[in-house]
């Protein structure tokens, strides 16, 4: 858990390598039932068509089908799933079977550094890298390391969508943290730390 920005994603990528099970972010399972046509992936595209959220009900089936397959025997890591009170009692049904949730880090920093962190982001337009303002800038600005394409701001990563984003998180997605926290799952790490820190303390509470 965490607001955008917060290093939710780094976190799960470097945990995936170290125990040798999957991360499991919703975009990704979204972006490969869309690209390859799946029931579900149809389904979620009729609502996004019409400009609708695609409803919880299509979002825990396709992470019960991504759960389901052979690389999650052992578990799994999510990122950016569950979003809500809905989508978290659902994961609990889902994954009781299977010994439960062990663990629910919620990783915390400021509005004003996940703003910096996000708004600061540069995408090359060809090849994709990804580089940061303050963080990790490329030898000349605006331009990519790699191929010497145009680095541009997503849309995702302006302020006005940034501070939207944050808008949805507190509305939405806060309330999970007194929902794990009832449930002795909640583990407060400060995500301003650097990146090895926050790992190392994640690690230690596995």
């Amino acid at each position: 858990l965490g607001v955008p920005g917060a290093g939710k994603g780094t976190q799960a990528r470097l945990l995936e390598e170290k125990l040798g099970i999957p991360q499991i972010s919703t975009g990704d399972i979204f972006r490969y039932n869309l690209k390859n046509e799946t029931e579900l992936g149809l389904l979620a595209k009729s609502y996004m068509d019409k400009g609708e959220l695609v409803p919880d009900e299509v979002t825990i089936r396709m992470v019960a089908d991504r759960l389901s397959q052979e690389d999650c025997a052992e578990g799994a890591i999510m990122d950016g799933f569950p979003r809500n009170l809905m989508q978290a009692a659902a994961f609990d049904e889902m994954t009781a079977p299977y010994g439960g949730v062990t663990l629910a880090p919620l990783i915390t920093i400021s509005d004003e550094e996940a703003m910096r962190r996000i708004t600061g982001r540069r995408v090359c337009r060809t090849c994709g890298a990804t580089y940061h303002v303050d963080f990790n800038p490329p030898q000349q600005e605006g331009v990519c390391d790699v191929d010497g394409g145009e680095l541009y701001q997503r849309d995702d990563d302006k302020p006005e969508t940034v501070r939207n984003r944050l808008y949805v998180y507190y509305k939405q997605t806060s309330p999970l943290v007194g929902y794990f926290f009832a449930k002795d799952l909640l583990a407060e790490l400060d995500g301003s730390l650097p990146i090895e820190e926050v790992q190392a303390t994640l690690l230690a509470l596995l």
